[in-house]
């Protein structure tokens, strides 16, 4: 195994940076399309309301890869091609984007209602009341678990290799396939899996150890 490292992790670090980019590109989409999702969810209008829930509910009951082959493949018979990388990054950003908009709205629905009512009593307007009342406290509720969701989003990007999406487990796959040494290699990905995930689970800790304190 040693002697082969040199020709290893140039390539699985290569892998290992495409599926952080891969990350944060999604997350980016998921934090945006998350927010829209839970807009729609507290429309007063149920065929908008209703679309969103649908969504949601969809994303949340059915597996990520299962939306990805879905994406990658299935609309490809539609005429919607798309390289594997986007394909990925679409997938993994709508199916994040779910759990997303769930943090959203348990993040406003956690501010409660007499405040918002003694804001109103005050004369404050309905975009007042959002920037002064709920989205600080709202902040407090949301941030630790979307740190949380940025570490189940770098795991789930391994997914995207069985659609060839260039990323770490699929260098990890290909270099086992030439070396034929599986186990090392995949313990390797693994490591830089973890490499990757430990500081975003460091921070989802303090900032919830933090935000507890000053509760």
């Amino acid at each position: 195994m040693m002697k082969h490292l040199a020709d290893w992790l140039p390539l699985l670090a290569h892998g290992a940076l495409q599926s952080a980019k891969m990350m944060l590109i999604a997350y980016v989409i998921a934090l945006v399309f998350g927010a829209v999702l839970m807009l729609m969810r507290r429309s007063r209008f149920r065929l908008i309301s209703g679309i969103a829930g649908i969504y949601i509910t969809a994303i949340r009951g059915t597996p990520v890869l299962a939306q990805l082959f879905f994406i990658y493949f299935g609309l490809a018979e539609m005429g919607l091609v798309m390289s594997s990388w986007q394909a990925a990054i679409i997938g993994l950003g709508g199916n994040s984007a779910a759990y997303v908009a769930e943090i959203y709205r348990a993040g406003i629905e956690s501010v409660s209602r007499g405040q918002i009512e003694a804001a109103r009593s005050m004369g404050l307007r309905r975009f007042q009341i959002t920037r002064l009342v709920v989205l600080p406290q709202m902040v407090t509720v949301v941030l630790p678990p979307l740190a949380n969701q940025a570490v189940v989003l770098i795991k789930e990007t391994s997914v995207a290799s069985l659609i060839a999406a260039p990323e770490l487990m699929h260098e990890a796959r290909d270099l086992a396939a030439e070396f034929y040494m599986p186990l090392e290699l995949y313990l390797l990905a693994g490591l830089m899996y973890l490499m990757l995930a430990f500081p975003l689970s460091v921070l989802a800790r303090h900032l919830e150890a933090r935000l507890r304190i000053e509760r």
